[in-house]
């Protein structure tokens, strides 16, 4: 898919066209549009490449692979990848596709000590006009940072509250990581 920035100087000059799709990838979801009595434990993943594709292409497989395993009870939609895109393009995708909860893998701001650092960020009830406040952000996930185990359990415990408290952003806060996990939540994510 592709956001409506049509270049990367595009993408650079106007952040508003990173925040959403351009007309193929919406027409793209329309043929996953689910009917409006679904479920709604959906769970949309999104990989962006952000200001760091480089960051996408190391780290993004593997953390889908780590925690892919851990979201028992979620419906996940189809993992969408996206080109010049900015962080609130999982609010058009994911309402688009019905999704209770969203989250954005994406290449952050490179550095120059770390020029491949991943973020994930996490809202619930995905859909334009939501803000930064309204997301909670896992940054720096990267071999010198945040491992993927590491961020994975904050994703599920993110993931696991979202649900159960109807909110993200700065009202859900990660109190204290792990001990917050139910001890079968805690137990799944240590067996692996």
């Amino acid at each position: 898919m592709h956001s409506a920035c049509a270049d990367r100087a595009t993408y650079l000059q106007r952040p508003d066209l990173g925040r959403t799709l351009d007309e193929p990838s919406r027409n793209q979801l329309l043929r996953h549009t689910p009917p409006a009595n679904s479920p709604s434990n959906k769970l949309a993943l999104i990989v962006a490449d952000g200001l760091s594709a480089l960051a996408v292409e190391r780290h993004a497989v593997p953390l889908l692979s780590e925690l892919l395993p851990h979201l028992d009870g979620w419906q996940l939609t189809p993992i969408c990848v996206v080109e010049q895109a900015r962080v609130a393009i999982g609010d058009e995708i994911g309402l688009a596709l019905g999704a209770e909860i969203s989250v954005v893998l994406i290449g952050e701001r490179p550095g120059l000590s770390s020029p491949d650092s991943l973020g994930a960020y996490i809202t619930f009830d995905p859909r334009p006009g939501r803000t930064d406040a309204e997301r909670n952000c896992i940054s720096n996930i990267r071999a010198e940072g945040l491992s993927y185990a590491q961020a994975t359990t904050q994703l599920v415990y993110y993931l696991t509250e979202a649900r159960r408290r109807q909110l993200t952003g700065v009202a859900l806060k990660e109190e204290s990581g792990t001990e917050e996990l139910s001890r079968e939540q805690s137990k799944k994510l240590k067996e692996g």
